[in-house]
């Protein structure tokens, strides 16, 4: 699978935020790592690979991005309050500065996102917060609420990151393009989470597949059989 590791600097950010693309033509996926992963983490345990056919014939092409947790949700010696904010800014950066970068390579205008665990909640805070440029969306495992995060904090920062708290006043017709899966399974420890996600969903009127495996856990093995499926409905509009 043809790779390249990019340096893309963020303005919003004042620094570089390394990039893996791999593939050379395609419909644009843009992948998150998991909690305080990197933008190497879904290529080392074979969450590229699982799709690598669809990338090699140029049906796909990924783009995993770094995260920024250990300065955002992780960053243990940070206030709550700036947690949130350089969160909003990386939210910004991948907005204004990473989406348009992909649509002029790909020239499409909108993209797929797609993440596991806390990547999950990534790809889907983006997609809802920004339908316009979101056409799938693959949620694998995700967790949807930041307030433990948070210690109490709570400001419009918190709010609008939060899906949980900002889809419930929604109107659903914002999101009637999209394609949007949320994925778990019996013994995923984020089972719930998707159960809630789904419910909030629904209760916008907002059509989303809940798809829930059977006798997998919160792991790689899980994410690995998912993601190909995802993405081989989506190529055959199937979804």
């Amino acid at each position: 699978m043809d790779e390249r590791h990019i340096k893309f600097y963020s303005h919003i950010l004042g620094r570089d935020i390394d990039l893996l693309v791999s593939g050379h033509w395609g419909y644009p996926i843009l992948m998150f790592p998991t909690s305080m992963g990197n933008y190497l983490q879904n290529r080392d345990f074979g969450l590229n690979h699982s799709i690598a056919q669809f990338v090699n014939d140029g049906r796909v092409k990924l783009y995993n991005v770094d995260s920024i947790d250990f300065q955002s949700f992780y960053g243990r010696d940070l206030p709550p309050d700036v947690k949130i904010h350089n969160y909003n800014l990386y939210t910004r950066f991948i907005k204004e500065e990473l989406v348009p970068a992909i649509q002029r390579e790909c020239s499409v205008h909108r993209i797929a996102v797609a993440g596991c665990s806390f990547g999950g909640f990534h790809c889907t805070n983006f997609a809802l917060k920004y339908p316009d440029l979101v056409e799938y969306c693959f949620s694998m495992s995700g967790a949807f609420d930041i307030k433990s995060f948070m210690k109490g904090h709570f400001d419009d920062n918190v709010y609008f990151n939060n899906p949980v708290d900002y889809m419930q006043s929604q109107d659903g017709w914002k999101y009637n393009h999209m394609k949007i899966v949320l994925g778990t399974s019996d013994w995923d420890i984020c089972k719930a989470d998707n159960v809630n996600m789904s419910h909030i969903l629904r209760s916008r009127g907002i059509h989303h597949w809940y798809d829930e495996k059977q006798w997998a856990s919160h792991d790689w093995p899980l994410w690995r059989m998912m993601f190909p499926e995802y993405v081989g409905k989506m190529l055959a509009g199937e979804l």
